[in-house]
């Protein structure tokens, strides 16, 4: 086969980048491959050609929607059959995604990981003919990675149990560790890992030691030079973002901020009149980048401490894909190690709270199914750690996933309710007639408790929501389903476990992945602060080594000045009153559940927020976030002092 002729004549490219054809060529051999590329170079081609050319639907896993949606577009435009599935479309779009899969004539569906732990998706791909499977960022299936998805844990067992090969890992951001977790997990064999350089000779990098209060004059000053512009310039807080996008704009420049505090409108306009030029600045939180193809950004700066050296790299590379001279600077500050240690400890679940969630999901009956969110609020556990001690006890074979559905649904009627109830036979009419006089009806919807309806009707929940879906694709009715729930199946392991001694394994996994955590910001922070070549020691970080001592154009290298200093500027830390002391008694004497131990008030006071402190509205309170620039283990002290 001409792969040459296959690349120009399907996706007009001259030529494969460096190490592309490697990866292509072992997928069609049927071999499974780990695609460790630097951001920008090019990884989903890898897969996208070879989906072409195999027989079948290469199957593409990826927690982006955004990405997933530019490069449907990208390959719909092409010509090429592709599809997604997310929860962005309607009834109505996902059942043709459905037939088009049944029909084999799809090449490329695009789906997130969760969704492959629902029974129903799984049986469709049994019945499907998977050509490959690509899972993007796939450093999020190691525990050792910056950005563990327990979701991705899944993925191996799913590729196991329905024999799917060849698979593709793709990841821009790993280090040996995590890159030795990939192949494992996938049985990728050691010389099918294809690892391209992480050096880019046309990025500045330059660590700029700066005072928190001098941050902003330096990034104003930088971004004066029209040299350095467009520029995007990442911050850790969103409120961040809107103040350092608001004294730019007074200062002349047009910058706009971005983040998830934000709504999809507003995000939408920002990125859109960015990638045209009209704003010449965008001031985001981490939100902002993924799938952004952008070839012309003249620099990234950080205003603010990166989480770690993976999202660094990662960051960065977004700078100069043009090829042209870029810079990527940090203004490095030892302040904002403060509130990266506290996110970490403070997402630390207590070793009860982690036994409680045990306890109710072994201790539920034999099938049983939970709202994740309500779970969450109940233990109070943040929505992630309860995803990943769920995702264990499936993995340990004490539970088993059975279905994902809704409780509740909200119908539009696009047609008169007597049109929609017309062409029916008499007893579908009536079925349809008690069904709509089961709901609750709005100004707008009729909202559905499906479970009511079910009791109600006497009918199977399958039937109505199958004459829900047909009335939706025929048009009478729109619908949004809500509240999802999650069904499970105690396994026979899971009746004689003791919930005690399976918490107290889980509470360890999460002290290990705590320290883990804490050893990558001293990390970074190590690398913030020492002199010599910068992209040696960045390179070094992802297991690569440099022929040449020094690279000749970060800062270093190009000016001969020190990278940094011996200790990064730091303000003084603040200091505990008598006032302070007595406001923490104060709140331990108002005993509010939400705040009933030493580490949850610690997190409150920190300002960060738990499920129950949220729905408490204590958030609101003045001395929420009161000592969030003191270490987290300084304020914890304190607490554990007045508490006795």
């Amino acid at each position: 086969m001409d792969l040459l002729a296959e690349l120009r004549s399907r996706f007009g490219h001259e030529g494969f980048r460096e190490g592309q054809e490697a990866v292509v060529r072992a997928l069609l051999a049927g071999e499974s491959a780990l695609a460790l590329f630097p951001t920008g170079a090019g990884k989903s081609l890898c897969y996208q050609l070879p989906a072409v050319l195999l027989e079948g639907t290469a199957l593409v896993v990826s927690p982006l929607i955004a990405l997933m949606k530019d490069q449907v577009d990208a390959l719909r435009a092409r010509g090429i059959a592709a599809a997604r599935l997310d929860s962005s479309l309607s009834a109505t779009e996902t059942q043709q995604v459905y037939a088009d899969l049944r029909n084999g004539t799809l090449k490329l569906l695009y789906v997130a990981p969760e969704r492959l732990s629902g029974e129903a998706f799984l049986d469709r791909l049994r019945r499907t003919r998977i050509s490959l499977m690509a899972i993007d960022e796939a450093h999020c299936i190691s525990e050792w990675g910056h950005n563990f998805r327990p979701e991705y844990l899944r993925l191996a067992r799913v590729v196991e149990e329905l024999g799917l090969h060849p698979v593709l890992a793709l990841t821009a951001t790993a280090t040996p560790e995590v890159a030795a977790d990939i192949c494992r997990a996938f049985r990728i064999a050691r010389e099918r890992h294809v690892q391209t350089s992480f050096r880019r000779p046309n990025l500045h990098l330059r660590l700029t030691p700066c005072a928190a209060q001098e941050r902003l004059a330096t990034l104003t000053k930088r971004l004066a030079s029209a040299k350095v512009r467009p520029a995007v310039v990442y911050v850790t807080f969103q409120k961040t973002a809107e103040d350092v996008a608001g004294h730019l704009s007074a200062a002349g420049l047009r910058a706009r901020a971005y983040h998830a505090g934000m709504d999809a409108e507003e995000r939408t306009a920002a990125q859109e009149a960015f990638m045209r030029g009209e704003c010449e600045v965008i001031v985001a939180t981490i939100a902002f980048g993924m799938g952004i193809d952008k070839a012309d950004i003249r620099s990234v700066i950080h205003f603010n401490l990166p989480k770690t050296l993976e999202n660094y790299q990662q960051e960065i590379g977004r700078a100069g894909r043009d090829g042209q001279p870029a810079l990527c600077e940090l203004l490095a500050c030892a302040d904002d190690a403060v509130p990266l240690e506290n996110f970490t400890l403070g997402d630390t679940p207590e070793s009860s709270a982690v036994e409680a969630l045990v306890q109710r999901m072994l201790g539920s009956g034999e099938e049983f199914h939970i709202s994740r969110y309500d779970i969450s609020h109940e233990t109070d556990i943040r929505p992630l750690v309860v995803e990943t001690v769920i995702t264990y006890l499936e993995l340990e074979g004490l539970l088993q996933p059975t279905r994902v559905f809704y409780e509740s649904t909200q119908v539009q009627f696009l047609r008169a309710e007597s049109a929609v109830l017309e062409g029916h036979t008499d007893e579908r009419r009536r079925f349809l007639t008690q069904l709509f006089a089961s709901g609750r009806r709005g100004r707008k919807y009729l909202t559905l408790e499906l479970e009511a309806s079910v009791q109600k009707l006497g009918e199977s929940r399958e039937r109505i929501v199958k004459a829900l879906s047909w009335l939706e694709e025929t048009g009478a009715i729109s619908q949004k389903p809500a509240n999802i729930r999650h069904g499970f199946r105690l396994c026979e392991a899971g009746v004689t476990a003791s919930p005690a001694e399976v918490a107290a394994r889980l509470a360890q996994l999460f002290a290990r992945r705590e320290e883990r955590d804490l050893q990558r910001m001293t990390g970074l922070l190590e690398f913030a602060s020492a002199s010599g070549c910068i992209t040696r020691r960045l390179l070094a970080h992802f297991g690569e080594e440099m022929a040449d001592e020094n690279c000749g154009h970060c800062h270093f290298c190009r000016t001969g000045e020190p990278a940094s200093h011996t200790a990064l500027p730091a303000s003084p830390i603040p200091s505990f009153s008598e006032e302070d002391e007595e406001n923490i008694r104060s709140l331990i004497f108002e005993e509010h559940a939400p705040l009933a131990s030493p580490r949850s008030l610690t997190r409150y006071l920190c300002g960060l927020t738990s499920p129950a402190t949220t729905r408490a509205k204590l958030t609101k309170r003045p001395e929420f976030g009161r000592w969030a620039a003191v270490p987290f283990r300084s304020v914890l002290k304190q607490v554990e002092s007045c508490w006795e």
